[in-house]
């Protein structure tokens, strides 16, 4: 009786040995489930938080590009020049198109590279984002349409040539012939025997209204 009795309490104490044993090994697997799902879920919340991150940065993005009702506000003084808050307009890079809604463009956020303005004449269209950054750095930008005689384009030609921090381009869709601009400015004028362009290059080439006085006209695009 005696030894069924021993033995019987030994195998009691194994069975609860065991029952412990598998007790610790349930507290260890569930502890190594528990940092496993831990470490699957900040992970989860960390590639969500940056799809959140970086759609709120496209979305930035998009506002960048889209400053498109402080452009298109602006005033016109008595003798016919359009005038625009400068203060208004977005001067922030980016990349890709912006809807300018005025045509050419008189300022907005625009591409972090100029386009070369020292004087420079292009034959073909140039991209808005680069002429605006021309603009910023204090540019006068001469642009005309299909309806600009080709003796007032040689005229005006030859002043932009001679004239450090303009340019000229063509701009097919523009509603007048001949158009100049600056950063926050903008006149039609009938030809190139206006009075009013010269009064806008001395005006506003390397003007008041720059933003970035000084800044380069050279080493940035070109055609």
């Amino acid at each position: 009786m005696g030894s069924a009795k021993k033995t019987s309490s030994a195998e009691r104490k194994a069975r609860i040995e065991e029952m412990r044993r598998a007790e610790r090994a349930r507290e260890r697997r569930n502890s190594v489930l528990t940092i496993t799902l831990s470490a699957v879920i900040v992970a989860a919340l960390g590639v969500g938080g940056y799809f959140l991150i970086s759609q709120a940065d496209d979305d930035k993005e998009s506002g960048k590009a889209g400053d498109a009702k402080a452009v298109a506000k602006f005033t016109t003084t008595a003798d016919g020049e359009r005038v625009w808050d400068a203060k208004k307009l977005g001067r922030t890079h980016v990349g890709g198109k912006v809807n300018y809604p005025v045509t050419p463009p008189v300022g907005g956020n625009h591409n972090q590279v100029w386009m070369n303005c020292n004087g420079d004449v292009y034959t073909k269209e140039i991209p808005n984002e680069n002429a605006v950054h021309s603009l910023e750095h204090g540019a006068v930008w001469v642009t005309y349409n299909d309806q600009a005689k080709p003796a007032d384009l040689k005229k005006l030609e030859a002043k932009v040539k001679k004239t450090p921090y303009s340019l000229m381009s063509p701009v097919k869709k523009q509603k007048d012939p001949i158009l100049l601009s600056a950063w926050g400015h903008q006149r039609v004028v009938k030809d190139a025997a206006d009075k009013q362009i010269d009064t806008f290059f001395s005006t506003y080439v390397q003007g008041k209204q720059t933003p970035e006085p000084g800044a380069a006209c050279t080493n940035g695009l070109g055609q």
